[in-house]
């Protein structure tokens, strides 16, 4: 009973600590989604130069997209003509950070943790993205060599066999002509009604924040909640003091759990403060923050379809490697400090703190309850767009 009472308390004080941040991060990523088009994105990655990768990682930066969220976003940045260098960069900058996870860091750890994880992530971002640009031409050159005889038998088929399932494939088939609502006055598709485009601006933008992305990200950050909790009050004592005494096999276990691990940038939050909070040192924490949203083994699969086998591995290395020397450089700038202090969740608790851990834990649960107790609406005929 009194160790639940532990994971208990430990659970509220990591809620009470992001909470605040989370919520008005999810609100400035809505109107952040409204305001800036997708177009602006992709109309500025398509160079093989520095500039795009630098562009592509800016614009990464803020956008509160997970590990796995962000896979599409950069297949349709990639399909509109972005470099593999501009593609991978922001494949890596945008689940490390995110206005979210930015605002929620700074609630935790302070503002110099922060600015060194989001300055960080730019640079190990960058660094990929022009090794790609420049080592991976090779072999994208060698894969459209292979490619054209495929494309000009695809192409000669037809012709010489035309009563068969290929010709008849290759013949574009009509498409049934829909009509699409207009979506202008908010009246269709979220359900959202409102007068004006002004004022229906912002209903959208909160209804992204907490209807769509809260929605994405609410099972794996209760996960990191609940495991942030029990590593604060679960591991053994003497387990954090060797860990404390032999920093490099902190930094070895952080990698090992973190590359193919699933978890987004807010989720690993807790977790990270979990285990500074049991001793370890904070570069092996940053180390956990850095390479666990950047990678899993789904999207290290996408990479290697979509930019090719080169490219993994400087997307892997360039990650491992980069998090392990700035999570070096972060414990040699944190030194002379005590590690439990830097996690800011024993300070006096506001009533804003409360309220948005009540709002949190609401949305939370709810989307996590949801799927297994209402049936969603299916839009198989394209009669509606989400539920």
């Amino acid at each position: 009973m009194e160790y639940i009472t532990l994971l208990f308390s430990a659970l509220v004080d990591l809620s009470n600590a992001m909470a605040p941040y989370i919520l008005f991060g999810l609100i400035f990523a809505g109107f952040l989604h409204e305001l800036v088009p997708d177009s602006i994105v992709k109309n500025h990655l398509g160079h093989d130069s520095i500039v795009s990768v630098i562009k592509s990682t800016i614009f990464g930066i803020p956008l509160p997209v997970c590990s796995c969220g962000v896979i599409p976003l950069a297949a349709g940045i990639k399909k509109s003509g972005a470099s593999n260098g501009s593609t991978l960069s922001f494949l890596i900058s945008t689940p490390i950070t995110g206005v979210d996870s930015i605002l929620a860091t700074y609630g935790m750890f302070g503002w110099v943790f922060t600015i060194y994880r989001v300055i960080t992530s730019m640079i190990i971002s960058i660094i990929a993205g022009i090794l790609t640009n420049i080592y991976a031409k090779k072999e994208q050159k060698q894969e459209e060599k292979a490619a054209t005889p495929k494309a000009a038998f695809s192409i000669a088929a037809p012709q010489t066999q035309p009563n068969t399932a290929m010709a008849f494939s290759a013949v574009a088939t009509p498409k049934k002509e829909v009509k699409e609502e207009s979506c202008s006055d908010g009246s269709c598709c979220s359900g959202i009604s409102c007068e004006s485009e002004t004022s229906c601006m912002p209903k959208r933008a909160l209804s992204y924040a907490f209807g769509t992305l809260l929605k994405e990200i609410a099972a794996p950050l209760l996960v990191g909640l609940l495991v942030g909790a029990l590593i604060t009050v679960a591991m053994p004592e003497n387990l954090s003091n060797i860990l404390a005494k032999y920093n490099w096999l902190s930094y070895i276990i952080a990698i090992a759990i973190a590359v193919p691990m699933y978890v987004c940038a807010t989720a690993s939050l807790p977790i990270a403060a979990g285990l500074m909070l049991a001793g370890v040192s904070p570069g092996a924490a940053f180390v956990f923050l850095s390479a666990g949203p950047a990678t899993n083994t789904v999207t290290i699969g996408v990479v290697k379809k979509m930019l090719g086998t080169r490219t993994v591995y400087i997307y892997l290395g360039t990650i491992i490697v980069g998090s392990i020397v700035f999570g070096l450089g972060l414990d040699y700038l944190f030194r002379d400090v005590n590690v439990k202090k830097l996690v800011h969740i024993n300070e006096h608790v506001s009533l804003i703190a409360w309220a948005s851990t009540f709002i949190l834990w609401g949305f939370v649960i709810y989307y996590v309850v949801k799927p297994y107790f209402f049936k969603e609406k299916e839009c198989s005929d394209g009669d509606c767009c989400s539920t």
